[in-house]
């Protein structure tokens, strides 16, 4: 659909039918201090030839995974999709982002939404799952704010081994709310250090503590021990949270309500949804059925009509929308429609065997890759802990310099950690899934051989 601005007259008129002589009269009330006096500082207008051709030319001057090799995960990953996944999810049925705001009469949506709900509870091993999310940090801010809400505590402890980017986004939330964001550190295995977890838990402000959330497998690959964590924070009244980025590792790996998590969030683009250079993603929050009315968004749930027909209904719906403002649960567009039915699509056609098969492949090969790149001169893996389908290697070249040098090759390389943490200049994080091929990462491996003689 093109884009056509209003013409002089058309402004005209609008000004005249509210009553101003130019727009910059809307905002009389705003004080003068507080107004952009100078121009924006952005490049000048282009025609739409020009527009075109500037972001043609922009478009393949990126590498994307479609041409490339990659090793990039981090939260983003390349997995291989069905070609049935985006044939079915462009039927005019389904083919819409939103849900209706009067849902009962487009029940496709809403049993799709159901179909969901149903599959990320059975994948994460827990009672129930909302209609989706935004992405997955914004879903962890969400579910610190559910555990805010439950438990009426301030203080709330995130492992330093969760995505940056989720924690920075959950200090970004909370930021003018009184809540006290503290971190577990790492410990020298890769996972984090139980041992501080345990003495957070036991001091003066642990009992004020409303949840602790760690990521599985966390930010460096490595698997945690749940069972531990669980054992330690179930104690404290605080809630078990559980951060899920990578969710074909629930292929492979028992799902965070076995070990037995108040709260299971996370990433689920990964489940049929290309890279796309950064979105849209797909937020996920499931959780303990006892908690379910401080859920935030949408909860669609099955029912029947007089004559005994099924059919779906919105059964929670706690959005500023559709309550009073100070009863919602959240605030923002909590349901990410397009994206989730692409990834219910993609758990049906892949089923259980189809998932574990894909995830087994992942991790096969990440553990091919991690002993191919241990074997070179001056790189080791930085941790011993079991991992999924990402490692970190510290490197014996620049992560950056061997990124350049991959580029040239069809690669799209390793994470380069030191823009998270100076001690982490020379470590980068690798990321292999079922897409990747033996030459592909022997490439990878001779690549960074040569640079390191």
């Amino acid at each position: 659909m093109r884009y056509f601005p209003q013409g002089e007259q058309d402004l005209e008129r609008l000004m005249s039918a509210v009553g101003v002589a130019s727009p910059s009269d809307l905002f009389a009330s705003i004080p003068r201090n507080l107004r952009l006096t100078g121009e924006l500082k952005i490049p000048p207008a282009l025609s739409e030839i020009e527009l075109r051709r500037t972001m043609g030319g922009m478009a393949a001057a990126n590498a994307s995974a479609g041409t490339h090799a990659c090793f990039l995960g981090a939260g983003a990953y390349n997995h291989y999709i069905p070609a049935a996944v985006w044939q079915i999810l462009l039927r005019s049925e389904w083919y819409t982002s939103y849900t209706p705001y009067q849902p009962e009469i487009s029940q496709g949506t809403l049993q799709a939404t159901f179909e969901f709900q149903s599959l990320i509870a059975a994948l994460t091993e827990m009672e129930i799952s909302n209609a989706s999310l935004y992405d997955g940090a914004s879903a962890l801010a969400e579910g610190v704010l559910m555990a805010q809400r439950v438990t009426r505590r301030r203080r709330v402890a995130l492992s330093a081994a969760i995505h940056p980017h989720y924690r920075q986004v959950v200090r970004s939330y909370v930021r003018n709310m009184g809540v006290d964001v503290i971190e577990i550190p790492v410990a020298a295995d890769g996972r984090t250090d139980m041992a501080r977890l345990g003495e957070a838990l036991a001091s003066p402000d642990g009992n004020d503590m409303m949840c602790v959330a760690l990521q599985n497998p966390n930010f460096f690959g490595c698997l945690e021990d749940l069972e531990r964590a669980g054992s330690l924070i179930k104690p404290s009244g605080a809630l078990f949270t559980v951060v899920v980025n990578e969710p074909l590792s629930l292929g492979l790996l028992h799902g965070p309500g076995h070990y037995g998590a108040d709260i299971a969030l996370g990433e689920a683009h990964a489940l049929g949804t290309p890279l796309h250079f950064g979105g849209p993603f797909l937020g996920f929050l499931a959780a303990k059925e006892s908690l379910v009315r401080q859920m935030p968004g949408r909860l669609v749930g099955e029912a029947a009509d007089a004559e005994g027909r099924r059919g779906y209904v919105l059964t929670l719906s706690t959005r500023e929308q559709h309550i009073r403002r100070e009863k919602a649960t959240s605030n923002i567009c909590t349901n990410q429609g397009l994206i989730a039915m692409a990834a219910t699509i993609y758990m049906g056609l892949m089923g259980r065997a189809g998932m574990r098969e894909a995830a087994l492949q992942s991790r096969a090969k990440a553990l091919h890759a991690r002993k191919r790149l241990a074997g070179i001169k001056g790189c080791r893996p930085r941790h011993a802990a079991a991992i999924f389908n990402e490692f970190v290697m510290d490197l014996p070249v620049d992560p950056d310099a061997l990124n350049a040098e991959l580029i040239k090759h069809g690669i799209i390389g390793p994470l380069a950690l030191g823009r998270y943490d100076a001690a982490l200049s020379r470590a980068a994080l690798f990321c292999v899934t079922e897409l990747n091929t033996r030459e592909e990462i022997e490439t990878l491996a001779t690549t960074l051989e040569g640079m390191s003689r």
